[in-house]
């Protein structure tokens, strides 16, 4: 059986003043290497080795319901007992929001969308530059916590009403759960109703100017909104495809 390595838990002090990343990978050399980059980052590196150790630190039993322990998953693909795939989508299905940057030597163009598919927020193709890694890392760190910067109004479109300081959002008086990329395009489409955005726009507005992923991530975001919003997402009446240049609300 193959061992499970983990790191020396942060203390307490160490969280108050720093980002908590876990990396989970299984090739001990990238492991290591990721350990290192990241600490003298300055951030509180946690690594394991297989997808069953980080299933029971992202997804504790006794309390299932707790604040997430980390800040930013950066989750190998290939891994032994829990894949990375069936370990992103689980926690995305339990309403866990922590971004999830996925390492991959897999880079097709289906692989990629997958990985978004299944819930994360960035994918990077192994062999990387740690420079790249860690400028990924703080553009995924930087836009969580932009997430929860409170708004003041609460947004009215038809039968959608989102309320920013709750990060709540109800389409025909039911609760709609959406992960924290797809609130942040609902409130951006929200603002600024009938304006045509091109995908460019959309990257830079919520993924923020450092995103260095494919444009395709919006198409993929704007998918899940639409089977979250839509009566009929093959034909959208909120969310529509203005064709050349992008996508418009309303």
């Amino acid at each position: 059986m193959q061992s499970v390595e983990l790191a020396d838990a942060p203390s307490p002090a160490e969280l108050d003043g720093a980002n908590r990343i876990l990396v989970v990978e299984d090739e001990d050399l990238i492991r290591e290497m990721l350990h290192l980059s990241l600490t003298e980052e300055g951030y509180c590196v946690t690594t394991v080795a297989d997808g069953r150790a980080a299933l029971g630190l992202l997804v504790p039993t006794e309390h299932p319901h707790q604040v997430p322990a980390f800040d930013l998953v950066v989750l190998d693909l290939m891994l032994p007992q829990v894949n990375g795939l069936d370990l992103c989508r689980l926690l995305r299905r339990q309403g866990n929001p922590t971004p999830i940057l996925i390492l991959s030597a897999r880079g097709s163009e289906t692989d990629r969308v997958l990985g978004l598919e299944v819930g994360a927020d960035d994918y990077l193709i192994k062999p990387f530059s740690t420079r790249e890694l860690i400028a990924r890392c703080r553009a995924l760190l930087r836009r969580q916590r932009q997430n929860y910067l409170p708004q003041p109004t609460v947004l009215h479109y038809k039968d959608i009403y989102l309320y920013p300081q709750q990060c709540r959002v109800t389409v025909r008086n039911e609760v709609v759960n959406l992960s924290p990329k797809e609130f942040r395009l609902l409130e951006l489409f929200m603002n600024y109703p009938r304006r045509v955005w091109s995908r460019e726009n959309l990257l830079d507005r919520v993924w923020g100017p450092d995103f260095v992923g494919d444009s395709k991530t919006v198409d993929v975001h704007i998918r899940w909104l639409r089977q979250k919003l839509e009566l009929d997402p093959g034909h959208p009446e909120y969310i529509l495809t203005v064709r050349g240049f992008g996508y418009r609300f309303g």
